[in-house]
């Protein structure tokens, strides 16, 4: 496609997984991106193309190279692994280029949790900001380095944080969670083995998964999350449940929800009609429904999204979006 002569100049590193590939899809029909470089993760690995990308960017990916991304982009798209994403991520905002980052590596701010969770981020650069571009929109375009949620915290998250910020919450919170396969990374595992997924769900992770002290950091609640690994390529349900303080109404939890969203872009309320992973597959839609048991005080929640767009590189070019002050719909819809 033609690219406008004031295009921004970016760059991916990472561009051979999942959320990479998506990233090369997206950024090279962006009307406002200038796509100089798609790389690997890592310096020494040979060019190769994207079959899949075949007509959309029809150049080869090359090895890591930061000194040229330095040069050539003005943004740099990062969907690295943590400890590459560490090394790399706050050596280039240093550097003066704008930072997107997808992993875990700059998520955190409690530096005991990043030690135990990615000890490879001793400490956080400047300028880092936690980006959900529905909550964050000021930070994002003032940051040198956007960290883009992980997303089963981005689901949690969108579904959670009107209604903790309101006060309509209180006890203990639930987030039972499912995420397709391509969640788990493109590395091979006997977890991700056909033979081992197909035709069955697993739970993994409880009490230990890198992502519950990130949605704590954000609601400032302990929450219980349990994910579940589902055999599906892509696609995250999470079902939360909740209790409501005495009194609150499901009107007052679709208003606050509604006043919440009235600008977002990506965020569908469903309300009643709860949401189903095949209504937001291959969008950068999050889809969020609840119910309400008034006698009780309960209430639960089912947010939905696309784990390699809304979750991961659509939620990316969203915020860089909001970076470059365009409207955040652009190369997305």
């Amino acid at each position: 496609m033609t690219v406008a002569s004031s295009a921004t100049t970016v760059a991916i590193a990472g561009a051979t997984g999942y959320a990479g590939q998506e990233l090369v899809r997206l950024l090279a029909r962006h009307p406002a991106a200038a796509l100089k470089a798609a790389m690997s993760s890592g310096a020494t690995s040979a060019p190769r193309p994207l079959p899949a990308l075949a007509r959309i960017w029809d150049e080869a990916v090359v090895p890591l190279d930061v000194d040229r991304i330095a040069t050539d982009a003005e943004v740099v798209f990062l969907a690295l692994p943590e400890a590459a994403s560490a090394e790399v991520g706050g050596a280039l905002a240093a550097r003066g280029v704008r930072v997107i980052d997808l992993s875990g590596a700059f998520r955190l701010r409690d530096a005991a949790a990043r030690r135990k969770f990615y000890p490879a981020t001793a400490d956080l650069p400047e300028g880092v900001v936690y980006g959900v571009p529905e909550r964050h929109r000021d930070a994002i375009k003032r940051a040198r380095l956007v960290s883009c949620p992980g997303c089963y915290p981005t689901a949690a998250l969108l579904a959670l944080e009107p209604l903790a910020a309101a006060g309509l919450l209180q006890g203990s919170i639930v987030i039972d969670a499912k995420s397709g396969i391509s969640g788990a990374g493109k590395t091979p595992s006997d977890r991700t083995h056909f033979s081992e997924n197909h035709g069955s769900v697993a739970a993994y992770g409880i009490f230990s998964h890198r992502h519950t002290p990130e949605i704590e950091q954000e609601l400032g609640i302990p929450v219980t999350f349990v994910p579940h690994l589902v055999p599906l390529d892509r696609g995250l349900l999470e079902t939360i449940y909740a209790s409501l303080r005495p009194g609150v109404s499901e009107a007052q939890v679709a208003d606050v929800l509604a006043r919440a969203y009235a600008d977002a872009p990506f965020l569908r309320l469903t309300g009643g009609t709860l949401p189903e992973i095949k209504h937001v597959a291959h969008t950068n839609f999050c889809d969020i429904g609840w119910k309400v048991d008034e006698p009780t005080g309960r209430i639960v929640l089912v947010s939905c999204l696309d784990n390699l767009l809304k979750g991961a590189a659509g939620q990316a070019v969203q915020a860089f979006n909001i970076v470059l002050g365009i409207d955040e719909r652009t190369g997305l819809l």
